[in-house]
């Protein structure tokens, strides 16, 4: 059975040819050629870094109904393009402000501000594009629902809207529930809507569905929770970007109200509750199972 590390990174390797081989002026023409510049800054700020970790949960959510990692290569690329693009646009000066982003320099320093916004939207648009594609899936049914799904995960009441509630709540004090509310929609939408993408692509129940939506839900905490550690306890060396911002911006994470030991124990009942949720899948979510730990236990 192959390790996780080696599960990783054989998604990873798989995500990186691909986004090589499609981010270039010929495959994203359209009614024009894409200029040279755009083309540069989109793949500056999606290639050559990143563990690919969704692409990695629509393949294994994917994987459980028996569909080949192959078929479900398309659909991550997707919810990895909308991720790119979210990172750029949260790197921009007027969002978090960052410099360094997987241990080189931001699109918007390695650019500028106006081509980091156009190369987010070019990716965020991208998305769509393959999801609509039949090389996604056959079916165009499935392929409605794979995109109702991807815009539900990143809009307004998705990671768009936690965006804004992450911005609104520098403002002033808020609670836990507002604070899990707003994490939930930042993060964890684009972290549920890839295994419920992976779970569309092979054709589950509406009780299997049920079960991995738990399972992303407590994950895409987990992930985040995991995060908010490491800004408080890593190294910038170890993150591959700035630490300690949180804090310095007056941002408020469960972390800086629990805890840091606090906050640890509460990551390991998140955990407990994603893994108990892929009970009824046996040994053929063990990816998933992997991952959650991975979520749970990474140091960078």
């Amino acid at each position: 059975m192959i390790s996780f590390t080696d599960e990783m990174a054989g998604c990873a390797a798989d995500v990186e040819r691909a986004l090589d081989a499609l981010l270039n002026s010929e495959r994203l023409a359209g009614p024009g050629v894409p200029p040279e510049r755009l083309v540069a800054a989109m793949r500056h700020g999606t290639i050559a870094g990143g563990k690919r970790l969704r692409p990695l949960l629509v393949r294994q959510a994917a994987g459980i109904f028996g569909v080949r990692p192959e078929r479900s290569l398309v659909a991550g690329l997707a919810v990895e393009a909308v991720h790119c693009y979210s990172l750029i646009h949260d790197d921009l000066p007027a969002m978090d402000d960052d410099d360094l982003r997987r241990g080189q320099p931001t699109a918007h320093k390695a650019f500028d501000e106006a081509t980091a916004i156009l190369a987010g939207d070019g990716l965020l648009t991208l998305a769509f594009a393959l999801l609509a594609d039949e090389d996604c899936h056959p079916d165009a049914a499935v392929r409605v629902r794979l995109v109702a799904e991807l815009a539900a995960g990143a809009g307004a009441g998705g990671m768009v809207g936690g965006q804004m509630r992450d911005i609104e709540a520098e403002a002033g004090p808020v609670g836990l529930r507002a604070i899990t509310e707003l994490q939930a929609m930042k993060t964890g939408a684009l972290i549920r809507a890839a295994v419920r993408m992976g779970a569309l692509l092979g054709g589950a129940s509406g009780e299997a569905l049920a079960h991995l939506t738990q399972y992303a839900e407590a994950a895409g905490r987990a992930f985040q929770l995991a995060d908010d550690l490491l800004d408080v306890t890593a190294s910038p060396q170890a993150m591959g970007k700035a630490t300690g911002k949180d804090a310095a911006n007056g941002k408020q994470t469960l972390v800086g109200l629990l805890g840091v030991e606090a906050a640890r124990r509460q990551l390991g009942e998140i955990t407990h509750n994603a893994l108990s949720a892929l009970l009824p899948f046996g040994d053929e979510a063990g990816g998933l199972r992997a991952t959650a730990m991975y979520f749970a236990n990474r140091e960078r």
